[in-house]
């Protein structure tokens, strides 16, 4: 039976959006959701998103990286699925859905949409990184010369030799000027780097605001997939009313099968 799909990427972060409100994907396929997410093979995507129907909330959002596996949080396709719910006349300009790590707001103005992310109230220092959850687990590590850096080569040796079987998303950082960073990102489940990370984006902007090097209450980030913003309210090392902020955009659809 053909699969209907759409295609959307948010700062180059690409997923494969399905309507699964009757309930008809075959969640416990890992090997088609992985076929499909490949770029080969298949469709090509760093995740595929299922919209389902839930009771309390407008819709339930799940992720599965591009291994086939359920992930975690995805912040860049929460602002996707937004797109897609308003695309599917499920909502307007607001949403209240839920997601692997709880309840999510979100606003769609255009094309850019704006999602409140859960509170962070735990960083862990090391020596030469920070380590936080914003929904998904994410190494936060300050490097020079980004542009030139061996992203996927080191990420994949740390997220396998720090963060073992479980892993981590692995982020490196570096201050362009003020409140604005560049950051690189080597994402567990895809395996290689990706164009944007949204729970990543979120980490680095919290991680610099923590350490001192980013003030206020806004913070602007460019991945190699374009930029996105942060804003969020910190008081005694506690940060709340977290935002990320950037485009969300359909670019095809299809039919698989």
């Amino acid at each position: 039976m053909p699969i209907d799909f759409y295609k959307y990427q948010g700062t180059g972060n690409d997923f494969i959006m399905i309507d699964n409100r009757l309930d008809t994907f075959s969640k416990n396929d890992t090997k088609l959701i992985a076929l499909m997410c490949d770029r080969k093979f298949g469709i090509g995507a760093d995740g595929l998103i299922l919209l389902e129907t839930t009771e309390e909330y407008d819709f339930k959002m799940v992720y599965y990286n591009a291994d086939g596996a359920e992930g975690s949080f995805c912040g860049n396709g929460a602002r996707c699925i937004t797109g897609f719910a308003r695309f599917l006349n499920i909502i307007d300009s607001e949403a209240n859905f839920i997601a692997a790590d709880g309840p999510h707001n979100s606003t769609i103005n255009g094309e850019e949409v704006s999602l409140e992310m859960g509170d962070v109230d735990s960083i862990t220092e090391s020596e030469n990184y920070s380590f936080l959850n914003t929904g998904s687990p994410h190494h936060v590590e300050i490097v020079e010369g980004l542009e030139n850096y061996k992203v996927f080569e080191r990420g994949r040796e740390i997220r396998n030799t720090v963060y073992g079987k479980a892993g981590s998303n692995i982020n490196f950082v570096e201050q362009l000027e003020d409140n604005n960073f560049a950051v690189r990102t080597y994402e567990r489940g895809v395996e290689d780097e990706t164009m944007s990370c949204g729970t990543g984006v979120t980490a680095v902007a919290i991680a610099m605001a923590h350490l001192g090097k980013a003030g206020g209450n806004e913070v602007g980030i460019i991945t190699p997939g374009g930029k996105l913003r942060v804003t969020f309210n910190k008081q005694e090392g506690k940060f709340t009313n977290i935002h990320l902020i950037g485009p969300a955009k359909q670019v095809f659809k299809g039919k698989w099968g």
